[in-house]
C-alpha cells in the first residue's frame, strides 16, 4: 500500500513535537486528556480513497496537530503506522488504497506532548473489475536491502526485513501469522524474546509482534540434566541455547500449536562451549522440540507445554567421541530440530523432523495433547522405526551428515498426495529447495523422476535456487520453506532469501535475509511449481496468447553448487516458433483455459507478478515449469 507523498513531512513535523526525541516508542499516548476525539466517519469511498471525517471536543488550546493514522492490518493503527494530516475541518482524503478492501482508521489529535486517539473505524474501498485493478496496480516500495532500518527501534518498518526460516498459518480472525528462527541483522533481536512473530492480512504488508518465547523453559535445563546424570556426566549449570526453525499450525478453531527447536551448542564430555579452543573430542549434545500453544495468536501469549522429543541415537550411551572438529560421523541420528506439524486426511497429527545427522523421521502425536502417542523411551540405541520416529528420507546411503534439512510436510487434497519438501546444501548461498510426493504421511516418497527418496536418492525436482534476472543483484540461500494455503486451494511458499555476498556497498550484504513469499501452481503431474518472482497480491487477470509474444528472461534452474543461475533472452514469434535463446527453433503454444505455456516441448505454468528487478516495479508476466531433471524459470519483460 502506497503512503501519502507527504508522509515524511508528517513525520517530521510529529517528531517536533514528541515528548521524547530518541524515536517513536518514546512519544506518550493516550494519557490523562483533557481532549475527547469521536470515532472517524466516512464521508466519501472510490477503489483507491477514502474522505473521512472526526471532531474533537474539550481544551482545543493544547491542540496543535489533527489528523488520521491507518492501516490494512494493525487493528489499533497509530502515527507509527500510515498517517495523513487533516484540514481545519478535521477532514482528510486517503489516497493511494487498494479496491475491495478494509482498513482500520482512528483519529488522532496531538497536543501537551501527547496524542489522544478515536476508537477505531473499519472502512472499506469500492470493488474494481479485475482489468481495472490491474490497470490501477500499485506495486510494493519497500527496499529489499534494508539495512537503514534493520535495528530493533526500526521494526514497525520491518515488514518482511529479518526473516528466517519461516512457518507460516492462517488464524480464524482471517490473519496469516509468521514465527520464525531466531535471525537478524546485527542480531538486532537479541534480548527481545525468541520465535520472533508478525502478520498479515494480505501477504504483501506485515505488521510486526515481537518475541513469542520471554525466557528459555526450564524443562529444557532439567531434562538436558538428567541424561547427563544417566550417562554419568557432569550437569551444565549454564547451558548455550540456539532458539530454531518453529513450526505454527492452527489445530481447530480457537486452537492453535506452535513446536520449536532449542539446541544445545555445549561439548557433551565437559559441557564446555563449542569453540576451536574448548574442542573435547566428543559432539556436541542433543537439541530439543518443545510445544507451545494459544487460542489468541494476535495476542501473542503462548503457553508452553513443555518437552516433545530429542535428538537421539543409533549409538550407545556415551559413544560420542568425536576424533576431530572435521569428523562428521555425527553422534545422533534424528536431530530435534526443524519440526514440520501435519493433521492428515485421517486426522492424524503428526511430526516431520531432523535435519543433517542421518535423515528425516516421521512421529505420530497424540491429537489430545501434542505430545507423542507412544512413550519415548532412552534417547539412544534406537532403529530406524523406534519410538523416536520412522525414517521416511536420508541423503545419501552412509554419510551422517548430509546436507539436507528443514522438512514441511503438506497434503494436497486435490491431488490425494503428501508433499515433503526439503532444503539442501549451505545456507549461505548453495541453499536449494526440492520436492518428493507419497501417497501415504511415512512414505515411500518419490521425486519426479520416479526415484525412491527413502532408499538415499536425491530429491528431483529443484523448486527454488540461486538465480538472477537482469538489472539486479538475484537472490541466493532460498530454502528452508513453509508452505500453506488459504482455505481457497491458493498455495504459498514462504522462505527467506539472501542477497549474494560481497555486494559493495552493502556491509555484510549476505546476512539481509528478507522474507519472501511466492505463489505455488500445481501442474497437469500434480507437482508443485512455485513462481520465480515474490508474490505481491497482482489481480489475477486472464493472460491473452497476445501478451506473451515478445522477449523473456529465461532461466534453466537445473542444479549447480552455489551459482546463481542468470537469466538469458528468448523470443516467441507471433507465428508461434522460438526465435531467440537456448530454445530457438522450436515452438510454442498456448491453452488459455489452464493458463499453459508449452515452450520446446516444456510445460510452463502462468501467473501474473510483480516485476522486482524494474524500476518502477510493475506487474509481468512469469513462467515456471519441470522436466522430469530440469526446472525452468522465466519472466516477460
Amino acid at each position: 500500500m502506497k503512503k501519502p507523498t507527504f508522509l515524511l513531512i508528517s513525520l517530521f513535523t510529529v517528531l517536533a513535537f514528541a515528548a521524547c526525541s530518541d524515536g517513536l516508542d518514546n512519544i506518550e499516548y493516550d494519557r490523562t486528556s483533557d481532549v475527547v476525539v469521536a470515532t472517524p466517519q466516512v464521508a466519501a469511498t472510490t477503489s483507491t480513497s477514502l474522505t473521512v471525517t472526526s471532531s474533537v471536543t474539550g481544551n482545543l488550546n493544547n491542540v496543535v496537530m489533527k489528523g488520521f493514522c491507518y492501516s490494512v492490518n494493525a487493528q489499533t493503527p497509530t502515527i507509527k503506522d500510515n498517517i495523513v494530516e487533516a484540514d481545519e475541518n478535521f477532514s482528510a482524503t486517503i489516497t493511494g488504497l487498494s479496491g475491495s478492501t478494509s482498513y482500520y482508521i482512528r483519529a488522532y489529535a496531538y497536543g501537551n506532548s501527547r496524542y489522544t486517539y478515536s476508537d477505531v473505524l473499519t472502512a472499506t474501498t469500492e470493488s474494481l473489475s479485475l482489468n481495472e485493478q490491474l490497470e490501477n496496480y500499485v506495486a510494493p516500495t519497500y527496499e529489499d536491502n534494508y539495512t537503514g532500518i534493520a535495528g530493533w527501534d526500526q521494526r514497525s518498518k520491518w515488514n518482511l526485513a529479518n526473516v528466517h526460516d519461516p512457518s507460516v498459518m492462517k488464524a480464524d480472525d482471517g490473519y496469516y501469522y509468521m514465527y520464525q528462527t531466531d535471525a537478524s541483522y546485527g542480531n538486532a533481536h537479541d534480548g527481545h524474546g525468541h520465535f520472533h512473530g508478525r502478520r498479515s492480512k494480505d501477504l504483501v504488508n506485515w505488521e510486526y509482534l515481537g518475541g513469542t518465547m520471554t525466557d528459555t523453559p526450564s524443562w529444557i535445563k532439567t531434562k538436558l540434566n538428567e541424561y547427563r546424570a544417566t550417562q554419568g556426566l557432569d550437569p551444565i549449570e549454564n547451558p548455550s541455547y540456539g532458539y530454531w526453525a518453529p513450526v505454527a499450525r492452527k489445530v481447530s478453531s480457537g486452537k492453535y500449536r506452535m513446536y520449536y527447536s532449542v539446541v544445545i551448542d555445549n561439548y557433551i564430555k565437559t559441557g564446555a562451549t563449542n569453540t576451536t579452543a574448548n574442542f573435547d573430542n566428543s559432539w556436541t549434545e542433543r537439541a530439543f522440540i518443545g510445544l507451545m500453544e494459544t487460542s489468541d495468536p494476535a495476542g501473542n501469549v503462548w503457553e508452553d507445554k513443555g518437552f516433545v522429543v530429542c535428538s537421539s541415537s543409533d549409538r550407545g550411551m556415551n559413544e560420542w567421541t568425536r576424533t576431530s572438529t572435521g569428523d562428521w560421523s555425527g553422534y545422533f541420528k534424528w536431530n530435534a530440530i526443524d519440526p514440520s506439524y501435519i493433521i492428515t486426511n485421517n486426522n492424524e497429527h503428526w511430526l516431520i523432523y531432523g535435519s543433517w545427522h542421518s535423515g528425516i523421521a516421521a512421529l505420530q502425536l497424540d491429537a489430545s495433547t501434542g505430545k507423542p502417542l507412544s512413550e519415548l523411551g532412552v534417547p539412544w540405541d534406537i532403529t530406524e522405526e523406534s519410538t523416536y520416529g520412522k525414517l521416511i528420507y536420508k541423503r545419501g546411503a552412509t554419510s551422517r551428515w548430509q546436507g539436507s534439512e528443514a522438512p514441511e510436510v503438506i497434503y494436497n487434497p486435490e491431488t490425494g498426495y503428501f508433499y515433503l519438501f526439503m532444503a539442501y546444501d549451505g545456507l549461505a548461498v548453495p541453499y536449494n529447495t526440492r520436492v518428493a510426493r507419497a501417497e501415504s504421511i511415512t512414505g515411500p516418497y518419490y521425486g519426479i523422476n520416479g526415484a525412491d527418496i527413502t532408499t538415499s536418492n536425491e530429491i528431483l525436482p529443484i523448486v527454488t535456487h540461486p538465480y538472477k534476472f537482469n538489472n539486479s543483484y538475484g537472490w541466493v540461500g532460498i530454502a528452508h520453506c513453509a508452505v500453506f494455503d488459504d482455505g481457497n486451494g491458493n498455495w504459498y511458499y514462504a522462505s527467506q532469501g539472501r542477497l549474494p555476498e560481497n555486494i559493495s556497498g552493502i556491509n555484510a550484504s549476505n546476512a539481509v535475509m528478507m522474507g519472501h513469499i511466492r505463489s505455488i501452481q500445481w501442474n497437469s503431474q500434480g507437482w508443485p511449481v512455485v513462481m520465480p518472482e515474490r508474490y505481491g497480491a497482482v489481480p489475477k487477470v486472464a493472460i491473452t496468447e497476445d501478451e506473451l509474444v515478445g522477449n523473456w528472461e529465461h532461466i534453466d534452474l537445473s542444479y549447480s553448487y552455489g551459482k546463481q543461475k542468470e537469466s538469458s533472452n528468448m523470443t516467441l514469434a507471433a507465428d508461434h516458433t522460438i526465435t531467440a535463446g537456448t530454445w530457438k527453433g522450436g515452438t510454442w503454444s498456448f491453452d488459455a483455459e489452464k493458463q499453459i505455456l508449452t515452450a520446446n516441448g516444456v510445460e510452463l505454468c502462468l501467473q501474473r507478478e510483480v516485476d522486482w528487478e524494474a524500476q518502477p516495479r510493475t506487474h509481468t508476466i512469469v513462467y515456471a515449469g519441470y522436466t522430469t531433471s530440469k526446472t525452468y524459470w522465466g519472466k516477460k519483460w
